[in-house]
């Protein structure tokens, strides 16, 4: 029975539902199992499968367009993930440290600043910098990977969990050999080395007025109010 338009305004059973949707950008990525702001009603004691994407296979999501230039994702040991927005003082201590390696470092290095890092089959994350062995091609014809990689910088401030408990074990188990955890709300720099399977070995917290020197360029001395300010 259909009922009138009286009816209809006021019996709850004529009550029209409406679907929530995920914002348009994220409906454009849903194949590449990018989080959105809803819930999937599951049982917890089920665990979906899921399908991990290859660094081929990113990146032809980049070229074809599934994944735009202006899209702030990194895969991670096969997940496309979305990265947390970059605030002024994380935007700051980049250029600061890209100045100051950039300077200290001249042609004895390459500096990239938020560039991909391809450690694995699966996993191409963008750290804050890489400093990088000299190459004649600067990299354009392939992007640096772990033995390119002498020094990788991650700048944390709300994303200090995932760099240190998903990104910084992979750079332990592609075999970087030193690794900067800027933690921005701690203050301090975490400094990360001696990598065996998926953890470092050596790890070493520093604050302002100490100095850290890096293994590649052990005449390099910064000091930590270079990096965090004063």
């Amino acid at each position: 029975m259909r009922g009138n338009a009286t009816q209809r305004a006021v019996d709850p059973r004529f009550r029209r539902r409406r679907r929530a949707y995920p914002p348009a950008a994220e409906r454009r990525l849903s194949g590449t199992c990018l989080p959105y702001a809803g819930t999937v009603s599951t049982q917890a004691s089920i665990e979906l499968p899921r399908r991990r994407f290859t660094v081929a296979e990113y990146e032809a999501m980049a070229r074809t367009g599934v994944l735009r230039e202006d899209d702030r994702v990194e895969l991670l040991d096969g997940e496309i993930v979305v990265m947390t927005p970059i605030g002024p003082p994380h935007a700051g201590v980049v250029k600061r440290l890209n100045r100051l390696l950039v300077t200290a470092l001249g042609e004895a290095a390459i500096v990239g600043v938020q560039d991909p890092l391809r450690l694995s089959a699966h996993s191409e994350p963008e750290p804050d910098l890489v400093v990088a062995r000299p190459r004649s091609d600067d990299y354009t014809a392939g992007h640096p990977g772990p033995d390119d990689a002498l020094l990788v910088i991650e700048v944390a401030d709300s994303s200090l969990a995932v760099d240190r408990g998903v990104k910084v074990p992979l750079y332990a188990a592609a075999g970087i050999t030193e690794v900067w955890l800027v933690d921005l709300a701690g203050a301090a720099v975490h400094v990360h080395r001696a990598p065996a399977g998926s953890a470092y070995t050596e790890i070493q917290t520093l604050r302002r007025g100490d100095t850290v020197t890096p293994l590649a360029f052990p005449d390099l001395a910064v000091e930590l109010t270079a990096i965090l300010g004063d």
